[in-house]
């Protein structure tokens, strides 16, 4: 099952029940970050109509990925209980449940259903790496592009739609969140014919890793490395979508100007979401993809310090090139990094727990360095060093070695 060991062929000669495996993980793919990015555009119309605090308001977007550390860990083994692809079904139930309970216009739901929308998409998260390397060995650097790409192009367009239906519909807030619900529900019913039968390929696979023994992933440094890696891209991506339109109006820009600067960060990262999955698949390492992320980074955000505001979009976009490179490059390390799907879901689930946990910490970190030194400088350093942080963890885990589950090979 290690896709390594096999050459890609060129050209996608798949039979129709792949075409329909492909559509179904794109339109889950769809789901699980729109839900998120449709709501900071709007949390101001949240905040004012359900007459809640600006920390609770704040707390909106921070319950997602706390749900994704708390559930992450436990969905491999839930995976292996029942399947891949009826775990994943009923996690898009779960997740059609929360979108449509934060939607309801109640403050208490608002919060039951932020949660339940993580829990969701926490499954999704970690299951679909795995399910790419069961289903689509030869082609794996591709459909984790066409799948990180679905995922984001979504991302970009709920944070681009929500405030023009919340201010400019009869359906408010409520259908700028609900309307996400749409695509769940479509997902879900792609999704069914693929939990008529569990694939004998998947039962090959897990009765192989029961008759063998284990070792504990957190064990592992290669493990580890790939866990930092993305973690540390995770902190970046969310505590720059956080605050990075707050630094840039203190430079004199105007809050849509600024928004317009996060949005092309969003835009720079799509063609590498599509390129570097690609790019990894075809190499022995991948640390030269590393030295690129890092220094696509560090212009950026270097820039932001200490270059030109006339540059701003400039360092926008290398900013959103070396975080579109991270992620897609995160997403290859649980394939790349392992022998079978079950040990790239369970790495999927061990990185994406430690990782959001680092996530949730960075807009919080950021901003108390703010309150602490009364400026933006330390901050940007902050983002700097995070970024060698990228690196260092990316330069182990881009080694051409596999993770070894197996004590006798330790």
């Amino acid at each position: 099952m290690n896709s390594k060991n096999v050459r890609p062929n060129k050209h996608l000669h798949f039979p129709k029940s792949q075409w329909i495996l492909l559509a179904g993980i794109l339109f889950i793919a769809a789901t699980i970050r729109s839900p998120l990015t449709s709501v900071g555009p709007i949390i101001g119309a949240i905040r004012d109509q359900l007459q809640i605090s600006n920390s609770l308001a704040g707390f909106l977007t921070t319950i997602p990925l706390l749900a994704f550390a708390i559930v992450s860990p436990f969905v491999p083994r839930i995976s292996k209980k029942y399947g891949m692809a009826p775990t994943l079904f009923y996690s898009l139930i779960v997740l059609m449940a929360g979108i449509t309970l934060r939607s309801v216009g109640s403050s208490s739901l608002l919060l039951i259903g932020t949660f339940l929308i993580g829990v969701g998409i926490a499954f999704a998260n970690v299951l679909l790496p795995g399910l790419l390397k069961l289903s689509f060995p030869l082609h794996i650097g591709l459909m984790t592009g066409l799948y990180s790409v679905s995922m984001n192009i979504s991302a970009t367009l709920a944070s681009g739609i929500a405030a023009p239906i919340a201010n400019n519909t009869t359906y408010g807030w409520q259908g700028a969140l609900g309307i996400w619900g749409v695509i769940t529900f479509i997902a879900i019913i792609v999704w069914i014919p693929q939990i008529r039968k569990k694939p004998e390929t998947e039962k090959e696979v897990t009765n192989d890793l029961k008759a063998r023994p284990k070792t504990p992933l957190w064990r592992s440094p290669i493990a580890w490395s790939v866990t930092f890696f993305m973690g540390f891209q995770s902190f970046l991506f969310y505590t720059t979508s956080s605050w990075i339109p707050v630094v840039l109006q203190t430079t004199g820009l105007s809050n849509e100007a600024a928004g317009w600067m996060l949005s092309l960060v969003q835009f720079a990262q799509l063609p590498m979401l599509f390129i570097i999955p690609m790019i990894a698949d075809r190499l022995k390492n991948q640390r030269v993809l590393v030295v690129a992320i890092f220094a696509c980074y560090f212009i950026g955000y270097a820039g932001v310090q200490f270059g030109s505001e006339n540059l701003t979009a400039l360092w926008m976009i290398f900013i959103g090139l070396g975080g579109g490179s991270a992620f897609g490059l995160s997403m290859m390390f649980f394939t790349l990094r392992t022998n079978t799907p079950e040990e790239a879901a369970s790495l999927s689930g061990m990185a994406q727990s430690v990782g959001y946990l680092l996530a949730a910490v960075g807009p919080v970190l950021f901003g108390y360095l703010h309150d602490w030194t009364g400026s933006w400088t330390t901050p940007l350093y902050a983002f700097m060093f995070i970024a060698f942080l990228v690196f260092v963890s990316g330069m182990y885990a881009g080694k051409n070695r596999i993770i070894s589950q197996d004590p006798k090979a330790s």
